[in-house]
């Protein structure tokens, strides 16, 4: 079974960073891709931000310019730096780790921005 552990959430003033971690139970070269989604209460989630196993990123334009998605793939980890975080920013964070036909989901970090 695949597990992701996410960690690094906090509360955090408006302007401030965080670096958010999500550790595999296995390589993450197996999976086509990772990503980090959030999801603020009474709203969907949605996407943030992703990387492929070559490399490539997507991001939200919400998180565009802000945030940075990274993989170390010898720690089998993902990694998502946030900058100048808003309180908009407020959210649980969830790592998914995706591959042909299944996407796995870890248990989520909270992230508060406010003064």
């Amino acid at each position: 079974q695949v597990q992701l552990v996410e960690s690094g959430g906090g509360l955090v003033q408006p302007g401030g960073s965080l670096r958010l971690s999500c550790a595999v139970s296995e390589s993450i070269f197996s999976f086509q891709t990772m990503g980090w989604y959030r999801q603020a209460p009474g709203k969907s989630r949605e996407l943030v931000a992703t990387i492929t196993s070559g490399g490539n990123t997507f991001y939200a334009s919400s998180a565009r310019g802000r945030f940075t998605i990274s993989r170390d793939n010898a720690k089998n980890t993902v990694y998502l730096q946030t900058n100048s975080l808003k309180p908009e920013d407020t959210a649980v964070y969830y790592c998914k780790a995706a591959r042909t036909g299944r996407d796995y989901w870890g248990q989520g970090t909270q992230v508060t921005v406010s003064s």
